[in-house]
């Protein structure tokens, strides 16, 4: 059940995110504010839905909202609550270097592969 909670709410939440990427495209002209739109709002709702959850128990709805929906919404969300938690533990350490290895690693190995495989 959990599996197939996941996979609707993954379906679910990248049409979601192909709609507001589609609705938003050009409007900021070469910004990519659909991208940067769905980012931030999955980021506010993973932590809404963090709150929420911190004090209930349904874990095959938690993983349709979280894991699935936001998941295939953004991964920045996971990301956002990943650093969040190493935060709330009193890891600053550890999350400054996942925002910055996860942007900075992120980035170079999307220009790498551009570059691997660009004609």
């Amino acid at each position: 059940m959990k599996f197939l909670a996941v996979f609707i709410g993954g379906g679910l939440g990248a049409l979601s995110r192909y709609a507001v990427t589609t609705a938003l495209a050009g409007k900021l002209g070469n910004f990519p504010i659909g991208t940067f739109a769905a980012n931030i709002l999955g980021s506010f709702l993973m932590g809404v839905l963090l709150g929420i959850f911190s004090s209930k128990t349904n874990e095959t709805l938690r993983l349709l909202l979280t894991v699935g929906f936001l998941g295939g919404f953004t991964t920045f969300s996971s990301f956002s609550a990943e650093t969040l938690t190493l935060i709330r533990d009193g890891q600053i350490l550890s999350a400054l270097i996942n925002v910055f290895a996860s942007v900075g690693i992120g980035l170079a190995f999307c220009a790498l592969g551009f570059t691997l495989t660009r004609n």
